[in-house]
């Protein structure tokens, strides 16, 4: 075995009260190689909930831990190419065609050694290009909360042109691409939040209208694009017109709550869930951006050496957009 070591962000325990207590920074065993894998040098990664889903123990048994925590993230490969990582480590011909419906499916991050470190290999179809207009701290966002919102806005929801979607919660990295991903595919956008500051920056990223959090809205929307979970959900459902679908990719704020039956089934309202993306769907996300411009707006941009910050920044929901790892720099 390598003496190799790296630094890296590791979950060495779960704690559900207190999720940093298992948060870890320092040096840390090199990634071993394998023979379909690539490795990458990580450049810069973006956090996400699910790094903190992963601390609490969703999703995760204490067999699967320590591991090293990131599923987003952009660098370099063995052959000098800016790549992107995809976080989903899948067959799709065992999904239909999408790897994210296979049942062996498993994401970096949790079941796999994520992003959070100098190096990670994955195999060689986690990779795909770095387009040259897309910094790596920008690209670093896209295969985790672009991707999710993506695939919520154009595949899940399945929404006609023009239409009226709701984003309850504005100010995480999902939420902030729900908006400019629906601004720029020319739906309206209305938006929920407790803070003022962040219904401001909201309208700022392409809002027609924002909303205090539960506010009664003056219309029902054709889709309720769904990541707070507990806080949000009763409310989004009375939100969604007679036949209107809500998407749900998260629940930040718990994922235990109740369901009015009658109003589900007297108004034909559609629940579809919603988990990341496909490769292919972030190959289409990037040709999006190209084509519109669009870029991820970014928080906070830290050294990875200090990714508890950004953690503490996270699990108090403080930040609007992402907060970005960059690799191999001080402060």
């Amino acid at each position: 075995m390598s003496s190799e070591r790296v630094l890296a962000v590791v979950a060495t325990h779960s704690c559900p009260d207190r999720p940093l207590d298992g948060l870890r920074v320092g040096p840390w065993r090199a990634p071993a190689p394998r023979p379909d894998g690539v490795r990458i040098s990580i450049r810069a990664a973006g956090l996400n909930h699910h790094d903190l889903w992963t601390l609490r123990g969703i999703g995760v048994t204490g067999e699967q831990l320590p591991v090293v925590l990131g599923a987003e993230g952009a660098g370099i490969d063995e052959d000098g190419n800016p790549v992107i990582v995809y976080p989903v480590v899948g067959d799709p011909a065992a999904g239909g065609g999408d790897e994210t419906l296979d049942p062996a499916m498993g994401m970096l991050s949790s079941d796999y050694d994520g992003t959070f470190a100098e190096q990670i290999v994955v195999p060689r179809r986690n990779v795909v290009p770095k387009p040259d207009w897309l910094s790596f701290e920008e690209a670093a966002c896209l295969p985790g909360a672009w991707l999710t919102a993506y695939r919520m806005l154009f595949h899940r929801a399945r929404l006609a042109a023009g239409s009226l979607v709701l984003v309850q919660g504005a100010g995480g990295g999902v939420a902030t691409a729900l908006i400019m991903l629906a601004h720029a595919a020319n739906h309206r956008v209305w938006v929920t939040s407790r803070s003022p500051e962040k219904r401001r920056s909201a309208l700022e990223l392409g809002a027609e209208r924002v909303f205090e959090t539960g506010t009664r809205l003056p219309a029902r929307v054709d889709a309720v694009l769904e990541t707070v979970g507990a806080a949000t959900w009763e409310h989004s459902v009375r939100a969604v017109r007679p036949g209107g679908v809500v998407v749900v990719s998260g629940a930040t704020t718990g994922h235990l709550t109740t369901l009015d039956l009658n109003r589900l089934f007297y108004r034909q309202i559609s629940i579809v869930g919603s988990t990341v993306g496909t490769r292919e769907e972030l190959l289409g996300l990037t040709d999006f951006c190209a084509r519109t411009g669009l870029r991820p707006r970014i928080h906070q941009v830290l050294p990875l050496a200090r990714a508890r910050e950004g953690f503490t920044t996270m699990l108090a929901g403080e930040q609007f957009g992402k907060i970005v790892l960059a690799v191999g720099r001080d402060g």
